[in-house]
């Protein structure tokens, strides 16, 4: 009797005292009610993800993909199907299926520049889209600056179509319905960047060298992609990381303009009070801090929720996400996580330590990484192999979980495909089979 009136008193808790919060790995961009439905996410909430009671202020383990994260729609028309089937509060990877609220009308089409052999997938893609379609098709304004589009009369009455736009310029992320990658892996990386809040689900052709994101094949894409306008399709959320870089001024203060805000839109990077400089990424593989040009060893600290864990002394550290584990984290030595796991890996790089092995933390964690007082020379970090920037002491990059995950398209499902690709790309477990005894030599043994 005494646990179920707790349990009725508990009840009444959640939904007087919860009864609407903010995302605090959001810094309160969404709102989230209990008595609204969330699309794409069971209903049924363990008690460790619950809010505390007495203060939803510090409620702050939200970053998790498998938490209570309002974020479940993916653009401006797309979210994940509601379905109630979970075991212990876990959502089966197979049970995530793409729908639409409203058709889609817009696309963003990334092609790998500096290769002759897409431009022609890519005008047939692109010309299916628009005139079988009827959709709204967006390119980056130097893919039609290539020679060979530009100089395509036949390709003329398409190309006066198209919506462009320029990266850092434009800011395209509230008028694309969902996106379509031609090339390899780093078409998908690309499209990562471009969206630093919520991601329309991404459709990865495999026209590059080795397409362990993209699981499509061309030869079929006009059935492919009509199956995902329907909405007929099955998903994997790629969790991503929500990096935050904060540099101490040195020499003039001046304005700079080149990072992003708390809620993921392009905002001044420049703080006057303290006399910083913040920066805000948002990373699908992994965050990457190494020695840069100097011969000396890498000096770092290592914090997990404002605790020293370790200090790295080697070539760097690499700090990615389940679907970075089969990256650069794979090529160090780490293991390889399936993209639905809630988690974050940290790698050493050449540590000068036979003991410093990888390890798994979970995606709820926060870390922070600061030059060692006694380094003797400064860091280098990139953001899945961008925007990479020297890191001195008094710098410190903050690393959590985002509440903005990119939806890939699969073509069967989230574990089917990942084996595929371990299969197909990287040769996972590739050996030549034992032979098994003959009959005679069996009988032979067995009578000695």
């Amino acid at each position: 009797m005494e646990m179920e009136q707790e349990k009725m008193t508990m009840n009444k808790e959640l939904s007087s005292d919860a009864a609407a919060y903010c995302c605090s790995a959001c810094h309160g961009d969404e709102t989230w009610s209990y008595n609204h439905p969330i699309r794409g996410r069971a209903k049924s909430r363990s008690l460790s993800a619950s809010p505390a009671l007495g203060s939803t202020k510090e409620f702050r383990r939200t970053r998790s993909l498998h938490g209570p994260c309002p974020v479940t729609t993916f653009g401006p028309k797309a979210c994940v199907l509601q379905n109630p089937q979970t075991i212990m509060h876990i959502q089966d990877p197979a049970s995530q299926r793409l729908t639409w609220n409203k058709s889609p009308k817009s696309v963003l089409v990334i092609k790998k520049m500096r290769d002759a052999s897409l431009l022609q997938p890519f005008k047939e893609l692109c010309t299916h889209l628009m005139e079988e379609n009827n959709m709204i098709v967006y390119v980056e304004k130097k893919v039609l600056e290539d020679p060979a589009i530009a100089s395509d009369e036949s390709f003329g009455a398409v190309k006066k179509k198209f919506c462009t736009f320029r990266e850092d310029y434009d800011d395209i992320s509230n008028q694309i319905d969902f996106i379509i990658c031609l090339g390899g892996d780093g078409t998908l990386l690309y499209a990562s960047s471009l969206f630093q809040g919520s991601v329309p689900p991404v459709m990865a052709f495999h026209l590059g060298s080795l397409g362990f994101l993209t699981p499509f094949s061309f030869e079929n894409f006009q059935s492919q992609v009509t199956q995902v306008i329907e909405g007929n399709a099955a998903v994997v959320l790629r969790s991503r990381l929500k990096v935050r870089v904060v540099k101490e001024l040195r020499g003039k203060k001046t304005v700079v303009h080149n990072g992003l805000g708390e809620n993921g839109s392009r905002a001044a990077g420049l703080d006057m009070d303290v006399g910083k400089q913040a920066m805000q990424y948002q990373v699908l593989n992994e965050v990457v801090i190494d020695r840069g040009p100097s011969s000396y060893l890498s000096n770092v600290d290592v914090y997990l929720d404002g605790h020293l864990i370790t200090t790295v002394q080697g070539d760097g550290v690499i700090v990615s996400t389940p679907t970075g584990s089969t990256a650069y984290a794979a090529a160090a030595g780490a293991s390889m996580i399936h993209p639905n796991v809630p988690a974050i890996m940290i790698t050493p790089i050449c540590p000068h330590s036979l003991s410093f092995r990888p390890i798994v933390v979970p995606a709820g964690v926060e870390l922070k990484i600061m030059l060692s007082p006694e380094a003797r020379n400064t860091a280098w970090v990139s953001f899945d192999g961008r925007k990479r920037q020297e890191i001195r002491h008094g710098d410190s990059i903050s690393i959590t979980t985002s509440c903005y995950p990119l939806p890939s398209i699969c073509v069967r499902d989230p574990v089917s495909d990942w084996f595929e690709s371990l299969a197909q790309c990287l040769h996972w477990n590739v050996r030549k089979k034992q032979t098994h005894f003959e009959e005679e030599e069996e009988e032979e043994e067995g009578e000695g």
